[in-house]
């Protein structure tokens, strides 16, 4: 009677609304495909022109630390590093690698120059003026950034290479910690007079402020 008619109505409806649901789940996943496959061609688009871009500013990338800057951030905002890539693309394009290359091997060179005064450590600060220094004044201008991009690149080479911030200052380690001859001299230093200051190492022993307090800290912290 009455009563199956109407639940005939209710099955089929529910049918229905079943089939509606599966074809917008199928259409959310086709949207999401479409989505996809746009986001992908606006990468590669956004990535052809980031590669236009740098061939046609590949002097100043080289020259301007801001235009580096800005460039490193462009490619960061869809996921390229153009370091990353050895002698890939972009090094050859814009001989970035190169240039931090070229940087790392200067800041190699400046740090073991200046070991024996400071046991390995140096500010950014000084770094970058020691840098400029040998670099002439023709050389390209070289920023913080530049600098620290260039550590971290020598960090992966397990150069012992590191960056320690301290107070509002950056200091750049050239010696693994281990291996650091400061703290033994601390050491007996220490055995001698039965206790040390910074004040007293640095006169006793001739170094900077920061050296005495880096290589102090260590004690305590490994007592």
């Amino acid at each position: 009677g009455a009563g199956m008619h109407r639940r005939g109505v209710g099955a089929g409806a529910i049918a229905r609304r079943k089939l509606t649901e599966a074809k917008y789940k199928e259409r959310g996943t086709v949207l999401a495909e479409d989505q996809l496959a746009q986001m992908s061609r606006q990468l590669e688009t956004f990535r052809t022109h980031l590669q236009a871009f740098a061939s046609r500013h590949k002097q100043e990338i080289r020259r301007s630390p801001e235009f580096r800057l800005h460039f490193q951030h462009m490619c960061a905002a869809i996921g390229v590093d153009p370091l990353a890539s050895g002698k890939g693309f972009w090094a050859e394009l814009l001989g970035v690698g190169d240039f931090y290359y070229e940087l790392g091997v200067q800041i190699i060179e400046v740090c073991l120059a200046l070991r024996h005064r400071n046991g390995g450590l140096i500010t950014l600060e000084e770094l970058q003026q020691q840098v400029l220094k040998g670099r002439g004044k023709f050389a390209q201008d070289v920023s913080a950034d530049d600098l620290l991009r260039a550590i971290k690149k020598l960090k992966v080479l397990g150069s012992g290479f590191g960056i320690i911030p301290v107070g509002g200052t950056v200091l750049v380690q050239s010696v693994p910690a281990e291996l650091n001859m400061d703290h033994t001299v601390l050491l007996q230093l220490a055995e001698k007079k039965g206790f040390v200051t910074v004040s007293e190492i640095r006169d006793s022993l001739n170094w900077e402020t920061e050296r005495a307090k880096q290589a102090l800290e260590h004690l305590l912290k490994e007592g």
